[in-house]
């Protein structure tokens, strides 16, 4: 029974294999042809997508040539209407050339004709012109006849004549020139000056060559001699001031020149007078103390001095230069008040002209600057400020301020002759400068000389305090339009050869005097 399963079961097995290939065989047939109906089904599709983006692409680009065509028809239509406009405005310009043409054709007709009738006028001329010289020789012939002269010396006697005619006629019209431009200018200046004097106001204190130093009692002035004068000597010697114990109570004077010493002395002395120790040694010590502190006020002087006018960045040298003139004196006046007060002249007149200020202010205050050091170092005040403003950066208005307010060089700007003009309204105004009696005689004197050294001058008065000079000339010499000459002949003569404060006026009196005596 087991054999027989076996058996059928054997047999069945090739049967089911067999039947089991048949049917994959027919699937794939049928999933083969299946397949191949897909793919037919896709090219047709593919093929009619490409037909109609085909259509559609030449659609567009059919489209696209139209538009591009009517853009380009436009483009002519419109550069063919310009050329039409061009050769338009062509035609215009050349029916416009042709009249010109026509127009210069006749002008030149005209001027051709023109010549040609000045040519024959110009022949006239000559023609005429010869007729006259031969009439004009012969006139000169019985002229000669007639006055017994030549020609040459009648031509000489008659340019003589004019000479004297044009030279009297020039020295009135000159005369008439400078007074109407003196009379503006003095006007202006008068209301420029008078305006900055009005605003400005400074006073002015004598300054002396000794300093008094007091003493709490007698007794202190042995002290301050010292043992056999050996205190008196070593202050003497450190400071170049002479101590001068009279009978002055209870006071010391100290006498010197220079005022930068006797201040150190002043100092030193009172120190010691304080503290009541008084040797060389202390004294030394002292002496050095008070140079020192005395560098610093001037430095703060220099300071406040440049502040004062509103000038804030010059340089620390120029400054401490300003402060040193603290203790200079020009005919006793401050030198360093004097600065201030001529820079502030010259900042206000320079407001009331319209130019820079601070320019000027700083031309003002920096124009006596050698003075600080000009007994110390060889050369004018003038040649060691430009020396210090060229070391120290300033402008060139300011050096040329320096340089020409004593009028060693020309003034080539403005600021330089603010300056100058407030240079001397500061030191020539009452009070500002002493000068000694023997002093001023001798330059009244000097000025009446110079005046006196003309020709045609008969007498000279200085008056006025010598701010003015009145010169008495012969009416027979001197003529109404020489006394104008002969004013400014003597102006620049005493500018040349004087030194002065200020200004000083010329007057030239002319008059005729008739005196009869009844007896």
């Amino acid at each position: 029974m087991d054999n027989l399963a076996l058996a059928a079961i054997a047999a069945a097995v090739p049967v089911l294999f067999v039947g089991g290939w048949m049917t994959r065989r027919w699937i794939d047939k049928a999933k083969i042809g299946s397949a191949e109906d897909i793919a037919q089904r896709i090219r047709d599709d593919a093929e009619k997508e490409s037909a109609t983006l085909k259509k559609s692409i030449e659609l567009e680009a059919k489209d696209k040539w139209l538009s591009e065509k009517q853009k380009l028809d436009a483009d002519t239509e419109e550069r063919r209407a310009d050329i039409l406009k061009l050769e338009g405005l062509l035609a215009d310009r050349e029916t416009k050339l042709d009249r010109k043409v026509d127009i210069i054709s006749t002008k030149e007709q005209a001027i051709g004709e023109r010549e040609r009738d000045l040519g024959q006028q110009e022949r006239g001329l000559e023609q005429e012109t010869e007729r006259l010289r031969l009439l004009i020789d012969e006139q000169n012939v019985r002229l000669e006849r007639i006055a017994g002269m030549t020609a040459e010396e009648a031509k000489t006697a008659l340019l003589a004549n004019v000479e004297e005619q044009a030279r009297h006629e020039g020295s009135r019209m000159a005369k008439q020139i400078k007074e109407r431009a003196q009379e503006g200018a003095q006007k202006e200046a008068r209301e420029i000056i008078g305006m900055a004097i009005q605003r400005y106001a400074s006073e002015h204190t004598a300054e002396t060559t000794v300093s008094v130093v007091q003493l709490p009692n007698e007794e202190m002035k042995g002290r301050v001699i010292g043992r056999e004068g050996r205190n008196i000597r070593a202050f003497e010697i450190a400071t170049g001031i002479d101590v001068i114990v009279d009978d002055t109570p209870e006071a010391v004077i100290l006498s010197g020149f220079d005022r930068v010493r006797r201040e150190v002395a002043r100092i030193a002395l009172q120190r010691l007078v304080e503290d009541g120790r008084i040797h060389p040694l202390r004294i030394e010590e002292a002496v050095e103390k008070a140079r020192e502190e005395l560098e610093e006020d001037m430095k703060r002087a220099g300071e406040e001095a440049s502040f004062e006018v509103g000038i804030l960045d010059l340089h620390p040298e120029i400054i401490k230069m300003l402060g040193r003139l603290r203790f200079r004196t020009s005919y006793g006046q401050n030198v360093l008040q004097h600065s201030k007060e001529v820079a502030i002249l010259a900042g206000l007149m320079a407001q009331q002209m319209g130019i820079d200020v601070k320019l000027a202010c700083r031309s003002g205050l920096l124009h006596d600057v050698g003075k600080a050091i000009d007994r110390e170092s060889d050369g004018t005040h003038t040649e060691l400020g430009v020396e210090l403003a060229q070391r120290y950066g300033e402008p060139p208005q300011v050096i040329n301020a320096i340089a020409s307010h004593h009028e060693d060089h020309e003034a080539t700007s403005f600021y330089a002759v603010l300056a100058d003009a407030a240079d001397a309204i500061s030191s020539s105004r009452p009070g500002a400068r002493r000068e000694t009696v023997d002093g001023y005689v001798k330059r009244l004197e000097r000025l009446e000389e110079l005046a006196q050294s003309f020709n045609g001058v008969d007498k000279t008065y200085a008056v006025q305090a010598g701010r003015e000079v009145r010169v008495i000339v012969d009416c027979r010499t001197v003529g109404d339009p020489d006394a104008e000459l002969l004013a400014t002949d003597i102006a620049e003569k005493i500018e040349a050869d004087m030194e002065y404060p200020g200004q000083i006026k010329v007057v030239v009196i002319r008059e005729s005097r008739a005196v009869g005596i009844a007896k």
